[in-house]
């Protein structure tokens, strides 16, 4: 239960304290967040400093004294020409003993500080409704809607990002697209490839321009230019995107034969067979007496090997992450979790969406992970856990945006058929999951446990693709042609996971086991030469050669092992990582620069620093260039050998958006893994344990007998209205302002009502 003392989050209460405090710091010169304007001071975000490694394995494994606690800050100073952001550190807390101080160690620009230049977003959008009104006789004309700033709007005008940074000026592609007109929010698939280049350089709006136009794929270096071809004969005017039924996710009243029926529902005839301690976020799943497991909803810390423990948070910036993973009665994973995604698009012919590419903890994968729908995200028995963030001076709750649930995958983890038997085993799994939508993307994030001490983690993408316009001079290097005037916009998703392993202890290495193919002559091959493979391992000795890529035949594995302690049979104790691959196409994005070092390859592998926590920071893309955390700088040359080893992870898919793809990407298609599995770590396959497996006995094509190891058959009545959700409960926020403190004052709203997503 310790560990928990220096992770999860902080208390109402402690946020709270920490907000008042900061606003009594003269140095900050705070506004309120309610009464903020761009041009003020602000806090942006509050929470709980993570510990160094170092720090809490001594307070875990020896008990030494816990860690003392700390606020994160981020303090957003928009009162100066060239507004910034920076970090702080409060604490040791309570805050009747803080200090406030820069928070700088833990960031290899040198300081945790990054300018921004797009700090006021009001002035924008006035700037680009200006444009808008400046050519609504042509938006009237070619597609019958204008944006002007009025409520009656039948367009809106998006802008790119990053911002484009070229010397010391800044740049941005500016698209117009259709407001949706029915039930659905669908205006990212409702381009119209009509677009402006702005020059928006400085806080001063007078000085911003228009540079460029583009409509139907032709490139006009001036209104003027774009006006004359307008009113010239032979203008090709394609016409917009229309909304409409094609473009909404409901029911299309085509239905399935025989889809009246009610489909599969799974159940938990026994109850709940994992333990929780839900104040804490602890968890164990074991497949012990399940009589007994079900019993209890706290932790049975009477129990000496669960098989699987852990200790879930989640933050604001990166959603759910694990710690202290404990398998077997051993820590095997000190942090598994999200360190950032990117989603970037490409196109030879639209420079609005080749301008984009997004790193999404900007916007918070935290903020964006709402209340699951029971019944349809998780099984209608899963266990829900809430989460929090603080954003804009609120601490926000989500309920219900975590679930846990064991499931039966539907294939057997083990089964054999032999002359007189066959012998199969189930494949239960333990899952925690939770579902983030960030903008038009919606990523599902699985952690999945297994019989066999596998933990597989796994993304999974839909919702509505960000399309592009099908230009009447648009070729197939862009992608496909999938609706009336819209492209499948070209784009890559990369994820990158940190995976901190701790292999019976800290000293480990990292192991490549490849099979080569080889000709030999053996001794008894008679002086013939064989055609054949062999293994061959060898261990990565050094940071210098650890950026790593999967071989192309999945004939390479990594594995971090203990080289101090062999199993019985003299092999080295380890975790193997079997690829779900991804890493971006695009080569030293002109885009994102060196704010996404972390994509150029699948694997990586350095040596632990405590000032070294994440591999990407939620706000590098305000200066690619010059990013506060630049992976690169981790790879130093230092050893590999026997060493606290850190693996970073890339998941993700390469998209080339198709028909099947209207109205919404689907999960299983789009979708990626890493297995992170034993490797001779016990002597045996451990899923021997459970008993709900069976033997089937045959003699002369008769069976003999049926052995069932224990495990009894459910047989009463069920009543299947348990399986039905409530779906009248779902709740989008709940939100409690912390300045001033109103404990008691909770409000609720919509999804995203009341956050203030980071973004200036």
């Amino acid at each position: 239960m310790k560990f928990a003392l220096s992770r999860g989050c902080l208390t109402d209460d402690e946020a709270a304290a920490v907000t008042t405090f900061l606003h009594g710091q003269e140095s900050l010169n705070l506004t309120a967040a309610a009464n903020a304007t761009s041009w003020d001071n602000k806090i942006l975000q509050v929470e709980l400093l993570q510990p160094n490694k170092s720090d809490a394995l001594a307070y875990l494994n020896s008990g030494s004294v816990a860690p003392d606690r700390y606020a994160r800050v981020v303090v957003r100073f928009g009162a100066t020409l060239e507004p910034y952001i920076r970090e702080y550190q409060v604490g040791p807390l309570p805050v009747s003993s803080a200090k406030l101080a820069f928070l700088d160690s833990i960031y290899n620009k040198g300081r945790g500080y990054q300018r921004f230049y797009n700090a006021d977003p009001e002035a924008l959008q006035a700037f680009v409704d200006g444009i808008g009104a400046q050519v609504a006789d042509i938006t009237k004309a070619l597609l019958n809607a204008t944006v002007i700033g009025a409520p009656n709007d039948t367009m809106a005008i998006a802008g790119s990002t990053p911002e484009i940074h070229d010397g010391q000026k800044i740049f941005q592609w500016n698209e117009f697209y259709l407001l949706h007109t029915g039930a659905c929010f669908d205006e990212d698939i409702l381009p119209t490839g009509l677009m402006f280049k702005a020059d928006i350089t400085g806080r001063d709006p007078s000085q911003w321009s228009v540079l460029a136009w583009q409509y139907n794929g032709v490139f006009y270096e001036s209104e003027d230019a774009f006006r004359q071809a307008f009113n010239s004969t032979g203008f090709v005017r394609p016409g917009p995107n229309r909304d409409g039924d094609w473009a909404c996710t409901d029911y299309n009243n085509d239905p399935f034969p025989h889809d009246t029926l009610n489909p599969p529902v799974p159940v938990q005839p026994d109850g709940t067979r994992f333990a929780l301690d839900e104040e804490e976020k602890y968890v164990e799943w074991s497949m012990l007496d399940p009589l007994f497991l079900g019993i209890l909803q706290v932790p049975m810390l009477i129990i000496a090997e669960v098989d699987f423990s852990f200790y879930l948070s989640s933050s604001r910036d990166l959603g759910i992450q694990l710690h202290n993973v404990v398998y077997k009665g051993e820590r095997i994973i000190y942090e598994l979790g999200l360190q950032e995604a990117v989603a970037h698009y490409a196109s030879s012919s639209d420079p609005f969406q080749a301008s984009n590419a997004y790193l999404d903890s900007e916007y918070g994968f935290g903020v964006t992970a709402y209340q699951l729908v029971s019944g349809f995200d998780c099984p209608a028995y899963a266990t829900y856990l809430n989460t929090s963030f603080y954003s804009g001076e609120t601490t926000h709750t989500h309920p219900s945006s975590i679930c846990m649930f064991e499931f039966d995958t539907g294939y057997p983890i083990q089964r054999h058929t032999a002359p007189s038997y066959v012998s199969v085993s189930k494949n239960i799994m333990f899952v925690v999951r939770s579902v983030s939508t960030v903008g038009n993307y919606d990523y599902m994030f699985d952690y999945e446990f297994y019989l066999d001490g596998s933990i597989h983690v796994t993304v999974r993408a839909s919702g509505y693709i960000q399309a592009s316009f099908w230009a009447s001079n648009m070729g197939n290097q862009d992608g496909f042609h999938i609706h009336d005037n819209l492209a499948g916009s070209l784009h890559d998703h990369v994820l990158n996971y940190k995976l901190d392993l701790d292999v019976a202890g800290t000293a480990n290495s990292l192991v490549k086991s490849a099979l080569v193919p080889t000709s030999q002559v053996y001794p008894w091959s008679n002086g013939r030469t064989i055609n054949t493979m062999q293994y061959e391992r060898t261990f990565i000795a050094s940071e210098n050669d650890a950026k790593l890529n999967w071989d192309s035949n999945n004939a390479v594995m990594y594995s971090v092992v203990n080289q101090d302690a062999p199993n019985k049979y003299g092999e080295y104790r380890g975790f193997k990582l079997m690829p779900g691959k991804n890493s971006l196409v695009i080569q030293n994005s002109t885009t994102l620069g060196n704010s996404v070092n972390w994509a150029t390859h699948h694997l990586y592998a350095v040596q632990q620093k405590d000032t070294e926590p994440h591999s990407a920071y939620p706000y590098n893309g305000w200066d690619p260039n010059e990013p506060v955390v630049d992976f690169n700088k981790f790879f130093d040359g230092e050893s590999l050998d026997q060493e606290d080893i850190v693996i970073y992870f890339n998941l993700g898919m390469h998209h080339i958006p198709d028909t099947s793809d209207l109205p919404n990407t689907v999960f299983t298609s789009a979708q990626s893994s890493m297995i992170i599995a034993p490797q001779n770590y016990l002597l045996g396959d451990p899923s021997r344990s459970t008993i709900h497996q069976t033997r089937i006995n045959v003699v002369s094509g008769n069976v003999t007998d049926v052995l069932t190891f224990g495990a009894k058959q459910p047989t009463c009545s069920l009543d299947l209205s348990v399986t039905a959700p409530n779906l009248q409960s779902f709740v989008g926020e709940i939100y409690i302002g912390k300045y001033p403190y109103e404990p008691d004052a909770q409000m609720l709203g919509n999804p995203g009502d009341g956050t203030d997503t980071g973004v200036p």
